[in-house]
């Protein structure tokens, strides 16, 4: 589960991002000239929203007049008339709306055309520098976060024109009532709005940390519920848990983070839509003995709260949900592609006069060790395995052969550290073996290979994310893969598990184990389902590694191929060279006299009660009639 503790790291490392470069700078650096380059279009918004402004300013103003030169002088025509004035201004901005809808395209159909442009072009540097899910990301940017933002940036656009205009209309009727009221209505404004403002940058850097968190504990989830079997072989159960563990606790504390911005955007929204009005009514007294007239009051109050609250109101909702979105999705297009990886250099050619180098260097390094292990499946059990101490080598090919039921399948489960010996001790690398170290030490592949649905190119790298085309290309030619490539067509071609033969499901695991190149492979009878030739090619080509490789056989090729086999008949096990053991050992020369004569059958043989081999080795009691459960 590497992928998980990679994600961990990225999250946390976009919350550790330095403030001073914050995704609102990112994405207003890549503003300006965008908006520089479309100045007569934001100058045709702003001439259609003038009627806007007017609305406003006769609005409040029409009711101050209807009061103060009508109602209360005596003279209800005026007041009607004023009030007719008044309803009568709404109806140019209604006109206006469609020419405001209109210059509302110059600014936003552009910002999507340059977005599918740029995403476009990050995803074909990316097709030709080859680098992992670029493609992916592109794609979603393409069809989903290019929408996004175009929605995101018309309602910005709309919201933020309409609270200028009106409040600049707002403020202008206020002048002209009284200058005395902007000292009671303006500072409520300043200061909610500054504290608004001043929420933004923290804001969308919490709402990015959570995005990336949700992101992040959602793909984990998704791969912890595809690979269950693989924790269980890999013995990394504590190691997922406290990943998952991690992931979550980052989730929570990014959602904590935002609801606490959260929670100071609401005070900034009741100062400044709650505040004025309140104000207002406190200090109507002082403005009434200061000159204020009655309608000019009411005039006021009209102003705060038909025009100046609901467009505040407004701003600061798109600006804290859309807005935090639209700075999010942007901030994700400001990316710079990721270069193209560098080829690695070239090794340098060996001269003919050069040796040969070794074909398994540091073979006296051991990689698993077995010292005196004991094994029993219960406590009055007889052991499977008992006091069995056993060393493997780096580069050395171990074959483990026996009967049914004499503890192959319990070997390589504890020699893999899926189960814990009854006694004895266990190490790896000259290290007692921990499940936290088993991926970074072995590999283990079961008879039944595990493909997951998805491109061929996921399933390979399941093991190594970071390998590269060429090298799945060497892989695929070593292992014997080039087949089934062929017959899928490409890397990214769809793989579904059951559109594949139980061979082709091998063949993917053996090379995803191959790309791994761990330094001890443990191969379950991993390639049963392969013919004899396959099998050759794919043992050999995993000989050919610096690691250990561990094969219980399910030929008797794979012992003669061996350096030592292993030679199990329950507690009883006799370890030797495939010479040795056929002068010193009667179960080994047994063992080799029932195995069937080697010939290549095909990408897959009969299993099971279908071949001879099976039915001669059930006559002895040495081959299963069904096949043996996984160790996962």
């Amino acid at each position: 589960m590497k992928r998980g503790h990679d994600r961990a790291r990225l999250v946390g490392h976009d919350r550790a991002r330095p403030a001073r470069d914050t995704a609102l700078r990112r994405v207003a650096r890549e503003a300006r000239p965008f908006l520089g380059a479309r100045t007569g279009a934001i100058l045709r918004l702003a001439g259609w929203s003038l009627l806007e402004f007017a609305q406003t300013f006769l609005g409040g103003y029409g009711v101050a007049r209807a009061l103060d030169d009508g109602f209360l002088a005596g003279r209800p025509a005026t007041g009607l008339l004023w009030l007719a004035v008044a309803a009568v201004a709404v109806l140019p901005s209604v006109l206006a709306a469609r020419g405001v809808f209109g210059r509302l395209a110059d600014l936003v159909e552009p910002l999507r055309d340059g977005l599918v442009r740029r995403a476009v072009a990050r995803a074909l540097s990316g097709a030709l520098g080859r680098s992992g899910d670029v493609s992916t990301r592109s794609l979603s940017q393409v069809t989903h976060q290019s929408e996004i933002a175009r929605d995101g940036w018309a309602g910005l656009v709309l919201t933020l024109r309409s609270f200028v205009f009106t409040a600049a209309g707002a403020v202008t009727g206020l002048l002209a009532l009284s200058p005395a009221l902007l000292l009671i209505v303006l500072p409520p404004l300043v200061l909610g709005s500054a504290l608004f403002l001043g929420t933004l940058p923290p804001m969308a850097a919490r709402q990015r940390a959570y995005l990336a968190a949700d992101e992040a504990y959602a793909a984990h989830a998704g791969e912890l519920a595809a690979s269950v079997r693989d924790i269980a072989a890999a013995g990394t159960a504590e190691r997922t848990m406290a990943e998952s563990r991690l992931l979550a606790e980052t989730q929570l504390a990014a959602s904590r983070s935002l609801a606490r911005w959260s929670a100071v955007r609401v005070v900034a929204l009741a100062v400044c839509g709650r505040f004025p009005p309140l104000l207002l009514l406190l200090g109507a007294p002082w403005l009434l003995r200061n000159g204020l007239t009655p309608g000019g009051l009411v005039g006021a109050l009209t102003y705060l709260t038909q025009a100046l609250a609901p467009a505040v109101q407004a701003l600061m909702t798109m600006l804290g949900t859309a807005g935090g979105r639209l700075v999010v999705v942007l901030d994700r297009f400001t990316d710079a592609p990721p270069p193209p990886a560098d080829d690695p250099a070239p090794a340098p050619a060996a001269s003919a006069d050069s040796p040969p180098p070794p074909r398994h260097p540091a073979r006296h390094t051991p990689v698993a060790e077995l010292h005196e292990v004991t094994f029993a499946y219960g406590p009055r059990a007889h052991p499977v395995l008992d006091r069995l101490s056993l060393t493997v080598g780096a580069g050395e090919h171990l074959a483990v052969v026996g009967p049914s039921g004499s503890g192959k399948s319990t070997l390589v489960a504890v020699l893999a550290g899926t189960e814990r010996p009854t006694g004895g001790a266990v190490r790896w690398r000259g290290r007692p073996a921990r499940p936290a170290d088993a991926t970074s030490v072995r590999v283990l592949l079961p008879q039944h290979a595990y493909v997951f649905t998805g491109t061929l190119r996921d399933n390979l790298r399941y093991l190594r994310p970071d390998a590269r085309d060429r090298e799945i290309a060497a892989m695929a030619d070593a292992v014997g893969l080039d087949a089934l490539l062929s017959r899928l067509g490409s890397l990214d071609a769809a793989v579904e598990p059951d559109r594949l033969s139980q061979g082709e499901r091998q063949l993917v695991a053996l090379g995803r184990a191959y790309l791994a190149a761990p330094p001890l492979l443990i191969l379950d009878e991993a390639t049963s389902r392969l013919d004899p030739a396959a099998e050759t090619r794919a043992e050999l080509a995993f000989a050919a590694l610096p690691g250990a490789l561990v094969v219980v056989a399910h030929r008797i090729g794979s012992a003669r191929r061996a350096d030592r086999t292993l030679v199990m008949d329950g507690p009883r096990t006799q370890c030797g060279t495939p010479g040795e053991l056929l002068r010193t050992s009667a179960l080994y020369r047994d063992l080799s006299g029932l195995w069937e004569p080697e010939e290549p059958a095909g990408l897959e043989e009969p299993a099971g009660p279908e071949g001879p081999e099976a039915r001669r080795g059930e006559e002895h009691g040495i081959i299963r009639s069904t096949p043996p459960p996984s160790p996962v």
